[in-house]
């Protein structure tokens, strides 16, 4: 037996169901998700305007600088 079985939660659930209603919580889900969606758009805006509106290049500086001199040498 844990601390917390199954029926605690049941009755946990319950009792913010009846506090703050259905309504509510949907509510604030919706809240939530919708700040999750503005922080990501937001991060991404972020890195346009880092990157001047270019792609980046995620290679690892050692590998660039290997293709780099490959490309040199050829």
């Amino acid at each position: 037996m844990g601390a917390m079985s199954i029926w605690h939660w049941v009755i946990l659930l319950l009792i913010v169901v009846l506090l703050f209603g259905r309504g509510k919580i949907s509510e604030v889900m919706g809240d939530v998700a919708k700040g999750i969606k503005s922080f990501k758009k937001g991060m991404a805006d972020d890195e346009d305007v880092a990157t001047g509106g270019k792609a980046i290049d995620h290679k690892p500086a050692v590998e660039a600088s290997k293709s780099s001199e490959h490309s040199k040498a050829g």
